[in-house]
């Protein structure tokens, strides 16, 4: 996805028609129309404005998801099995409504996945209001943990089209969902900072242009 895609995405998400955009970065609207059509590209100083605005690093405006793929060295390593297992192991807990466990504390919902040596479990407590950890371990030993915190903001939100999103993240975006996701009045977006190793981010759904759902999420390898 290049700047002017996800420029485009980022402004609708948060709500902002172009003329709103250009009025909070103080340029003309057809500035925004051309960063958004690939024509003109904003300098420094807009880049940083967007990135504080619509709360993403500049290094994921400017970067090219699919060049930064393409210089992955093709042998498998430890974080690549890690993150791997960690997408196998989303597909098969919450976010697929499989392998529920009994509660490992007072009132906590919780699933586990195994596969080989690696153990994945994933315990929250609450619902509209909820707060959780999933983690994984290899042989016994753990491997990474993710906290996360949430909660439904408008009667609107679907449980079923969160989980429908979660069940999206790919190897770019290994740590909840994708970066965007859309399906019908709903839009899904994910914002990260960091790597796979130490990371925050945030995610959201809007029906339409109201936002019912928002959770904060930060985690990383343990040793």
């Amino acid at each position: 996805m290049n700047f002017s895609e996800k420029l485009q995405i980022l402004r609708k998400s948060k709500g902002f028609t172009q003329e709103a955009l250009a009025e909070k970065l103080n340029v003309s609207r057809q500035a925004v129309a051309k960063w958004e059509s690939g024509q003109a590209y904003p300098d420094i100083s807009n880049l940083i404005q967007i990135s504080d605005l619509m709360a993403v690093t500049v290094d994921y405006l400017v970067r090219d998801q699919q060049c930064m793929m393409s210089v992955v060295p093709n042998e498998t390593t430890d974080l690549d099995e890690l993150i791997t297992f960690r997408l196998e192991a989303n597909v098969n807990t919450y976010a697929a409504f499989m392998n529920e466990t009994d509660s490992t504390r007072l009132d906590s919902h919780d699933y586990r996945y195994q596969n080989g040596d690696y153990v994945y479990h994933d315990t929250y407590v609450g619902g509209e209001k909820f707060a959780g950890q999933e983690a994984v371990w290899k042989s016994g030993k753990a491997q990474y943990a993710m906290n996360y915190l949430g909660r439904v903001l408008e009667k609107e939100f679907s449980g079923n089209f969160l989980k429908e999103a979660l069940r999206k993240a790919d190897k770019k975006m290994p740590y909840r969902g994708p970066e965007y996701y859309q399906n019908g009045e709903y839009t899904y977006k994910c914002s990260v900072n960091g790597a796979f190793d130490w990371f925050q981010g945030y995610e959201e759904i809007y029906w339409n242009d109201k936002k019912v759902y928002e959770c904060f999420f930060h985690g990383g390898r343990v040793e």
